[in-house]
């Protein structure tokens, strides 16, 4: 990781640019595809399987056998501890529901708002190198818990051309039945344009590298909507004096071991600290399976120093990070200074990786900035919410003038007529 000390506030902009590829050619990859996959359909679908994930397939969709097979296979400790996330993240989520509540906003006249399910969701899970069965349980169960009539879930092959078991074993858990073998950028056009097998969704879910973030903000284009621009994983961390190097260095590398283009952000307003989370590191590194992809995001990375912990605060709220640790003293006296986070983990214990698995909170979260002006998912994101009003006869009488004003005004007189007739048969009935 580069190290940088006390930085100019003129360069803090730059020190926070993520990792970029070429976004032109992605562009014209992604509206390739979608051509392709729009006219083709699985034909398309299997070319693109074979050109990025090296197998055939040809069926598409996971059968009940197939899924049985692989419930088989996890095993029970595994089985236990997806059950116990399983069950934080239905209560946390089921504490978002809200009910209606009706307003008088004057006399005669109701309005109200109540929550209606979006029909058809798609959820796209990560596959190859890290198979998260953790996302299934992430948006499957508020998805469930919202009342979603359909829930489509795509995942990518492994090098067998199959679904990893643990993620076919989540998903019959929380009672997804349509399940399909595609990923990547080809899985988002499925799920937007509809194909022999795999239904038009009318959202789409779910994390992914830079590819499958640039298809999904590409589907906007045709009518569907999407949770958010979720692309590479990254972690910021302020630590001070207080913080223990040894958690720091295992929490910044679970997060770059997610892939090559993944950022973790190290901040301190000691560069002692630094040194010794940095050392940490490289004691930890050589032990993972996957320290070269850890290595890798590990170049994209920083570690900065400030002259204090309020200076860190602000620039985090700049960098605006997908996941936050206040490894600090009293962390929880930072909370109201934090503007811009999708996750914060306070104090020394709070590991990152809680929140991806078992804590109760949801894990699909704002990247690359995006946690200026996007929330993470929650139970909301899977419903619209639909607004309602009555209004009486005195309703009308009571805001009927101010409506036509406000019309005529704006030289809309066919809305003022449409509270003048009324208004006009009241009288008349009145008469």
């Amino acid at each position: 990781m580069k190290i940088i000390k006390n930085p100019e506030k003129l360069g803090w902009n730059l020190i926070a640019e993520r990792p970029k590829i070429e976004k032109e050619n992605l562009s014209k990859l992604v509206s390739n595809i979608f051509y392709e996959v729009e006219n083709e359909g699985e034909i398309a679908l299997s070319k693109y399987t074979f050109i990025y994930d090296h197998v055939h397939v040809n069926d598409f969709l996971v059968s009940k056998q197939e899924i049985e097979n692989a419930s088989n296979s996890v095993s029970s400790e595994l089985k236990e501890a997806i059950e116990i996330a399983k069950n934080n993240i239905e209560k946390f989520h089921k504490s978002q529901i809200d009910t209606s509540k009706k307003i008088k906003t004057s006399k005669g006249v109701t309005c109200w708002r109540e929550n209606r399910a979006i029909e058809k969701v798609g959820i796209y899970i990560p596959g190859g190198t890290a198979p998260l069965f953790s996302t299934v349980l992430m948006l499957g169960i508020p998805a469930k818990i919202a009342g979603c009539n359909e829930i489509i879930l795509c995942s990518a092959p492994d090098k067998n051309g199959q679904i990893n078991p643990a993620i076919l074993y989540t998903a019959n858990l929380i009672g997804i039945s349509s399940i399909f073998i595609v990923g990547g950028i080809q899985a988002i056009a499925a799920l937007t344009f509809g194909t022999k097998s795999i239904p038009k969704v009318f959202k789409i879910f779910g994390p992914g590298n830079q590819y499958v973030t640039a298809a999904k903000q590409y589907s906007l284009n045709f009518g569907l909507a999407i949770d958010m621009p979720a692309g590479p994983s990254e972690l910021l961390i302020i630590a001070d004096s207080s913080s223990i190097p040894k958690f720091i260095a295992a929490d910044l590398l679970s997060q770059a071991e997610h892939g090559l283009d993944s950022q973790v952000i190290l901040l301190s307003d000691s560069e002692k600290v630094i040194k010794d989370i940095l050392t940490e590191i490289e004691i930890q590194l050589p032990l993972l399976p996957r320290k070269e992809i850890a290595l890798a995001a590990l170049k994209n990375s920083k570690s900065i120093i400030f002259e204090n912990i309020s200076e860190c605060l602000e620039f985090s709220n700049l960098y605006a990070p997908e996941h936050l640790i206040l490894a600090v003293r009293k962390s929880e006296k930072l909370v109201k200074g934090i503007v811009n986070a999708g996750s914060v983990f306070l104090g020394n214990y709070s590991c990152e990786s809680a929140g991806d698995y078992a804590s109760g909170t949801n894990h699909t979260l704002p990247t690359n900035g995006y946690a200026k002006n996007y929330s993470g998912v929650a139970l909301d994101s899977f419903v619209k919410k639909i607004t309602f009003q009555k209004i009486t006869k005195k309703g009308i009488k009571k805001i009927g003038p101010a409506i036509e004003l406000m019309a005529e005004a704006e030289g809309l007189f066919a809305h003022k007529n449409a509270v003048s007739v009324r208004l006009k048969s009241i009288i008349k009935l009145v008469e």
